[in-house]
């Protein structure tokens, strides 16, 4: 696949079957989504039961953990990127297929290194998302409220947040999700993908970096919920309904 100068997010629905109306157009991010969690779909449950194959891949995938998909040609077939030229077809002038690759094969080989410590429960896991799960591994920690901006788990995701290049994002979450892995806190892979796309389009970078942050920060307001739930003997809120895990958040839809 070759990298497009197209700067327009959507990707072109193919045309209705019936002559009928044409479907809505799916956002590229969405297409990286979709790609990512359909290949750890098919593979986690088939790692969690033993399957020799599964375990097999695994092991490759975990071996280009933090790197770019061009540094690992070993790896060239697995890792979402046959799911990703699937859904890519007839849509390869709408997306910039070199960002999305690398946006796929990054969310699936950091689920790999991931998953490794358990047999038990899938690392992949819709609606953790990047801010919320290291906001989750702080109070793990032992962090008391006081603590929690302070805390060296923070500034690492700030690091993320103000890297550069590419390279030092991949370096930067392999770093988290290690730390992730040891405590088992699960993440939502393709989520992530779908914002690894966007960052490195520059005009939609500041908008994940905002995402991150406010993901970060609203996993405070849903754990003080939780609190005065607990406190109060009920069930407590969900956090911001822009996070449920099924809409847009931070300017997914609108390129923020």
């Amino acid at each position: 696949m070759t990298t497009t100068t197209t700067t327009g997010a959507d990707a072109s629905p193919p045309p209705p079957p019936d002559g009928g109306p044409a479907a809505e157009p799916l956002p590229a991010h969405r297409l990286v989504g979709r790609a990512t969690a359909t290949y750890i779909a098919r593979l986690q449950p088939q790692f969690l039961a033993d399957v020799p194959s599964a375990v097999a891949e695994l092991a490759r995938l975990r071996r280009g953990a933090g790197r770019r998909a061009h540094q690992s040609p070993d790896l060239w077939g697995i890792g979402g990127t046959d799911e990703l030229a699937g859904l890519l077809d007839g849509h390869e002038g709408h997306i910039r297929c070199e960002y999305a690759e690398e946006a796929v094969f990054l969310a699936a080989t950091l689920w790999a290194l991931h998953q490794q410590s358990s047999r038990e429960h899938g690392m992949h896991s819709r609606g953790h998302n990047l801010g919320g799960a290291v906001r989750a591994l702080i109070r793990l920690k032992g962090a008391t409220s006081a603590d929690e901006e302070d805390s060296p788990l923070r500034k690492r995701l700030v690091r993320v947040g103000t890297a550069e290049s590419l390279d030092s994002v991949a370096v930067r979450l392999r770093e988290i999700v290690l730390l992730l892995r040891g405590a088992k806190v699960p993440l939502d892979y393709a989520r992530l993908a779908g914002q690894l796309y966007r960052w490195q389009h520059r005009p939609d970078r500041a908008g994940v970096q905002r995402e991150w942050g406010r993901e970060f920060h609203l996993a405070a307001v849903s754990g003080a919920k939780k609190a005065k739930a607990g406190a109060d003997g009920g069930n407590g809120d969900a956090i911001d309904g822009t996070l449920r895990p099924d809409e847009d958040f931070g300017g997914y839809a609108a390129g923020e």
